[in-house]
């Protein structure tokens, strides 16, 4: 393709000040109170997409926040890509960890970007990485560069766990008819070093609580006699894991994929300084399961978190009170092989059992997915590769990611496709966390790769 490079020279101010808008709305899924600035973005997402050259975009109602479609068909004997993306965001707490505020975007300099990174919540995740394809779609079209067709479907609830995306898609399969989807959610191993993720994993998020007498009672006039509910919650927690960290749920590796020596080793193969990841978290020492190592830890090895946990008296001063509920949000990591429901069920049945007298255990089904590889010898990945190998001037790496996207399983199952994951951001770029970023040369470097994919797509399709 001609001109990319000067095209995203010339238009980077107006990419990055357009960027810059969308951040400033509170996306925020999750909280009610943000609806409305939920529904803005679709439209805002709307807006751009018709700029970019969609010649139809529509916002499609579904039973919680809406999808914006959009799709430019050039000749339907043309291949098509389906390009997937979310513009909700994570609640950005705790605000007092911001070193600026987090929905009013700046560009700071780093020592790993010092031409700049976009600090906001949705700069990496999802909002920049997906607006990255909206330019490239502008490129495209604006050059008159467009090789095949292209289809939008951009989401408001994948920080929720997608929960209406299903039902769309399985109503909609003509309209998501497609050769390939293109998801820039997902990092790569370094700003030298480009990766391609071929492998997620899936997820299971449950919600316990454990309850004991009926109302907050004094810890003098009743400690010892009674059972505290937050003591009896932290001890079956703790019970999860034996001294090797192995999850001690009872079936719960029985499919667990067990890479071979050979994957392993290829995986060894992608740079990696342990004393530098222990010094970028500020940690004295790694931790996790006896036998692997921290890359396989992460990304091919099921986990099991505790997320979140409360209950009693957290105000300031004291309070002598034994709590009547406790409570804890826990999510496990699966791989490839798992079924997130039964799963689930296995977490139920086990928790439940151990609960001593004195207490009940309640537990709640969030929302969970699949596990999900992509092979290597695929066409969507040969392009995917040719592309990077392009702008980056080495070829990337394939590499497994420990995160979760539940709904490319899913969009296998219903649309009969494979999914190839871009994604340009870095490990240190702090997603779901305070100070999130995303590096100005990651932005503009995939709007300037991914028209590259639909080039080298297309040819290899014929």
């Amino acid at each position: 393709m001609e001109n990319i490079q000067s095209y995203v020279d010339q238009h980077k101010d107006r990419f990055l000040s357009e960027l810059i808008e969308l951040l400033k709305i509170p996306s925020i899924s999750a909280d009610s109170a943000y609806k409305k600035d939920v529904l803005s973005t679709a439209e805002a997402v709307k807006t751009q997409l018709e700029a970019a050259g969609c010649d139809l975009v529509e916002i499609c109602e579904t039973n919680g926040y809406p999808i914006v479609y959009g799709e430019k068909i050039i000749d339907k004997n043309l291949p098509t890509v389906l390009v997937y993306g979310h513009y909700d965001v994570q609640p950005p707490d705790p605000l007092e960890l911001w070193t600026s505020p987090p929905f009013e975007p700046v560009i700071k300099t780093t020592e790993l970007h010092p031409e700049g990174a976009i600090f906001a919540r949705g700069a990496c995740d999802d909002k920049g990485q997906m607006y990255m394809h909206v330019k490239a779609m502008e490129f495209m079209t604006k050059t008159n560069q467009l090789p095949c067709n292209v289809k939008f479907m951009i989401e408001g609830e994948e920080e929720v766990g997608s929960e209406n995306l299903g039902d769309f898609v399985k109503a909609n399969h003509e309209k998501l008819k497609n050769d390939v989807i293109l998801i820039s959610d997902t990092g790569m191993i370094a700003k030298d070093v480009p990766s391609i993720t071929t492998g997620l994993r899936g997820l299971s998020y449950v919600e316990v609580e454990v309850t004991g007498p009926n109302r907050d009672l004094h810890s003098g006039l009743y400690g010892g006699a009674v059972a505290n509910p937050i003591n009896v919650l932290t001890k079956m927690i703790a019970s999860l894991h034996d001294d090797n960290k192995h999850i001690t749920i009872p079936g719960f590796y029985d499919k667990v994929e067990e890479l071979s020596k050979e994957e392993r080793a290829q995986m060894a193969k992608a740079p990696f300084s342990l004393e530098n990841y222990k010094k970028a978290l500020d940690i004295d020492a790694v931790y996790g399961e006896e036998g692997y190592t921290t890359n396989e830890r992460n990304s091919i090895r099921p986990t099991l978190d505790v997320n979140g946990i409360w209950g009693g008296y957290i105000g300031e001063g004291a309070k002598t009170v034994i709590a009547s509920k406790a409570y804890a949000k826990i999510s496990m990591r699966l791989v490839p092989n798992q079924d997130w429901q039964e799963v689930t069920d296995l977490f139920k049945t086990h928790f439940e059992s151990i609960a001593p007298a004195g207490v009940k255990v309640k537990v709640t089904p969030h929302h969970g997915g699949q596990g999900y590889v992509t092979p290597i010898d695929s066409i969507g990945y040969q392009a995917a590769s040719k592309a990077y190998s392009d702008t980056f001037g080495k070829t990337p790496i394939p590499q497994r990611s420990g995160g979760s996207i539940p709904i490319v399983s899913l969009f296998e199952q219903e649309l009969k496709s494979k999914t190839i994951l871009m994604g340009f951001g870095l490990d240190s770029d702090a997603i779901h966390s305070p100070n999130e970023h995303f590096g100005v040369w990651n932005y503009l470097k995939g709007i300037e790769t991914i028209p590259l994919f639909y080039k080298y797509f297309t040819e290899l399709s014929k």
